[in-house]
Order: structure tokens, then C-alpha cells, then sequence
């Protein structure tokens, strides 16, 4: 399918280039998982050869980037936790809200300027932190430095590595896989902690 994408986006003119972009960096966050680092990538590139400017490309990725974030954080802060016992938002289990909101507790805002590398809890994390009822202008300013150094990084990759998209992408999605991995192991590694130490409370509470 992304093959089919990139063949599609080759023909465009640059104002089609730039509005895929945007497009496709704000519909990630309210619908994911879908292709956008690597379509971004390949985005970058055509600016190698030609067909679109770096700096608009940037902007334009940056801006489908935090509109779709705030849209989603908006969801998050009006709706709450409703939308998901609803079922309304199948790609927001209730197991990543909750693992999210720690991540939250532990690291506040920042996992808000970290999260466009965090590949596939971009939407958890706009979500909830909406649902936290955070700041929106520090939510805003912080998803905005993310999303720039971000797609500047993508967008740079596929410039320099022309035709050799394919094997970028590769990574990519191997980044994505290993990332998941270890926040599944962390996870799963804090929860038999909580038990561990629930365990001994109630022990020490059960004592004479």
C-alpha cells in the first residue's frame, strides 16, 4: 500500500505534496496506526529531487502534526474517559489510556515533547493529556517543538537518502516494533512491582 503511495506521489504538483503532508500528519493522530513516517519520508525525497521545498514541507508536516494533536487533546478533554468505556475510540484501549496517564504522572509534560517519537502512542498521548485537563498553550508549544524536530529529522533522512527510501522505512517500522517491546516490558515489569509491594503492605499490615 505505501508502494502505491509513493508511485501516487510522484505525480503530484508541489501544492499536492504539501497538502498529503498535512494530511496525512493530522489524521495519525486521530486514526492511527497509519503510514505517515513513512510517507513523510518520501516526502522529503521528492524536495531531494526537485518536486517540493524543504522549508514548506516542514511546516506543512508540523501543522497537520499539532492540529491533529490538539484536536485529539480537545476530544480527550471534553469527552474523558466516557469515549472509551463507549467504545467509541477502538484504537484507544483502555490499557494504553492507563499506561499513558503514569507516564504522565511520572514525567509530566514532557512526555508531551517526546511524543512524536514515540511511535504508536502519538494519539494515547494527545488523548490524555487532554483527559489530564493539562495547559493547552504549554500542550500546544510542547507537541509543536516535537512535531518540528521531528518531521525536520524525517524529512532531512529522505532528502539525503534519495531513491534508498525503502530500507529507511524499514527501520522505521523496526523502531516502531522495538519501541513498543520495551514500553510493554516496562510496563508489565511496574505492574509485578505494584503487586510485590501491595503483596508486602498487606503483610506488614496483617502482622501482630
Amino acid at each position: 500500500m505505501v508502494e502505491q503511495w509513493v508511485m501516487y506521489l510522484q505525480q503530484l504538483p508541489p501544492e499536492g505534496v504539501l497538502l498529503v503532508a498535512f494530511v496525512v500528519t493530522f489524521v495519525e493522530n486521530l486514526f492511527p496506526p497509519s503510514p505517515s513516517d513513512t510517507l513523510l519520508l518520501f516526502c522529503g525525497v521528492l524536495v531531494g529531487i526537485g518536486v517540493v521545498e524543504f522549508v514548506p514541507l516542514v511546516l506543512s508536516a508540523t501543522l497537520g502534526s499539532v492540529a491533529g494533536f490538539s484536536a485529539m487533546f480537545w476530544v480527550g478533554y471534553v469527552f474523558g474517559v466516557r469515549v472509551i468505556d463507549a467504545g467509541r475510540l477502538r484504537f484507544l484501549p483502555l490499557e494504553a489510556v492507563q499506561k499513558v496517564e503514569r507516564w504522565f504522572q511520572r514525567y509530566g509534560y514532557w512526555v508531551i515533547f517526546v511524543n512524536r517519537f514515540l511511535s504508536g502512542t502519538r494519539a494515547v498521548i494527545s488523548f490524555v493529556a487532554g483527559m489530564s485537563k493539562l495547559t493547552f498553550l504549554w500542550t500546544l508549544l510542547l507537541c509543536t517543538i516535537s512535531a518540528l524536530v521531528w518531521n525536520t529529522l524525517l524529512i532531512t533522512v529522505g532528502w539525503s537518502v534519495g531513491q534508498g527510501w525503502r530500507e529507511i522505512a524499514h527501520w522505521l517500522q523496526l523502531y516502531g516494533t522495538a519501541l513498543a517491546v520495551i514500553l510493554l516490558g516496562l510496563g508489565a515489569g511496574w505492574f509485578v512491582w505494584w503487586i510485590l509491594r501491595a503483596q508486602r503492605a498487606r503483610q506488614h499490615t496483617s502482622e501482630p
